[in-house]
Parts: C-alpha cells; sequence; structure tokens
C-alpha cells in the first residue's frame, strides 16, 4: 500500500508560528520585568544588572524553544484530496 500523499497546511503553520511569538513575548516580559526587579531590589550595579538581563533573557529562549518543540500545537500536514 503506498502512502498518500500529505501536503502542508499553512493555516496551521501560521498558527502555530502565532502562539509561539505570543508566548514568546509573554516569556521575554516576564524575564526582564523579573531582572530589573531583582536588580533593583538587591541594589545591583549597571554592569550586573546588564548580565541578570541577559541570564534571565537565555532561560526565556530556552523556555521558548521548548514550547516550540516539545508541544505541537497542530500537525501542519494533512491527507492530500
Amino acid at each position: 500500500m503506498a502512502a498518500k500523499p500529505r501536503r502542508i497546511v499553512w493555516s496551521h503553520v501560521i498558527t502555530v508560528i502565532s502562539a509561539a511569538v505570543l508566548i514568546g513575548a509573554e516569556v521575554f516580559g516576564g524575564a526582564f520585568a523579573a531582572s530589573w526587579a531583582i536588580a533593583t531590589l538587591a541594589d545591583l550595579g549597571g554592569l550586573w544588572a546588564r548580565v541578570l538581563d541577559v541570564v534571565l533573557m537565555l532561560c526565556g529562549v530556552r523556555r521558548v524553544v521548548r514550547v516550540a518543540v516539545r508541544k505541537k500545537l497542530r500537525k501542519f500536514s494533512c491527507a492530500a484530496n
């Protein structure tokens, strides 16, 4: 039996990309707010505040990539008609 050809459903791709952008904006906003709050409360200097920004932003990047890779919101393809 030959497998049916599959085609990419672009509306599904756009939905996944849109969700990734939304999740990314929330994660990066939260990471930046957290670094600002921690730097202010700990009275860190400008250099250490930027280092904390970078560390928390990298944690945010890791989180977004994990969500995008591990959580499949929809399948990108379907059987051709």
